[in-house]
């Protein structure tokens, strides 16, 4: 029979109710992990029922980060007023937007990218496999698993969450569905960083170095 401690654990590492983690421990031999991965397969499922509900509520969560370089905003939807001021729902807002701020995606998903950049990608990647002189019939193989990665740099729902890299904000939106009981979803983000996109004089580089030099 799992201990006080043990359901305690697997609350404060799940978010998930007393009774759900009483039984979770109960049906895995009262091993913290295997039911935490109960729990998680448990909330994907639930996630997967919510995910065809219309969610046109919401929020617009503003993120500032690095002393007033970075900025970001983000507008996340649910089903319900009530959920768009619920803690939970802006504390994954929060997230999202310190994911946005961290890893600078392009696009919020794989259907965002023009098949224009897709083609030159991969063009790109099989060169690159054959210049190391892989076998042709692993070649494509090679390549896919390369655009994989390739997607995880630019698509904010492919990104590996920076709080846990073995899920991705995909998984976190699904967890985030199961924990508050709507259907979320991430509409649409920019991102701001200070000089992006200007060119600076070599002057202000020379200049740079001697207020750096003089300190």
């Amino acid at each position: 029979m799992a201990t006080m401690d043990q359901i305690k654990e697997l609350r404060e590492r799940t978010g998930a109710g007393m009774l759900e983690c009483k039984k979770a421990l109960a049906e895995n031999g009262d091993d913290v992990e295997k039911a935490i991965d109960y729990l998680r397969k448990r909330g994907m499922a639930q996630a997967a029922k919510k995910s065809g509900r219309v969610a046109a509520e919401g929020l617009v969560h503003a993120y500032i980060h690095a002393g007033g370089k970075i900025g970001v905003l983000v507008e996340i939807n649910c089903e319900t007023d009530f959920v768009a001021l619920n803690d939970k729902f802006k504390v994954f807002a929060q997230e999202v937007a310190m994911q946005i701020a961290a890893c600078n995606p392009k696009y919020l998903s794989r259907e965002e990218v023009s098949a224009d950049e897709l083609e030159r990608e991969r063009r790109v990647q099989l060169e690159r496999v054959m210049a190391e002189g892989k076998p042709e019939a692993v070649a494509q193989k090679i390549v896919d698993g390369r655009m994989s990665k390739f997607y995880e740099e630019i698509c904010l729902l492919d990104q590996k969450y920076i709080k846990d890299d073995k899920k991705s904000i995909d998984q976190l939106v699904k967890e985030a569905v199961a924990s508050i009981g709507e259907n979320i979803r991430i509409r649409r983000f920019v991102r701001y960083e200070v000089g992006e996109g200007i060119e600076k004089k070599s002057g202000d580089f020379a200049a740079e170095v001697a207020a750096a030099a003089a300190v």
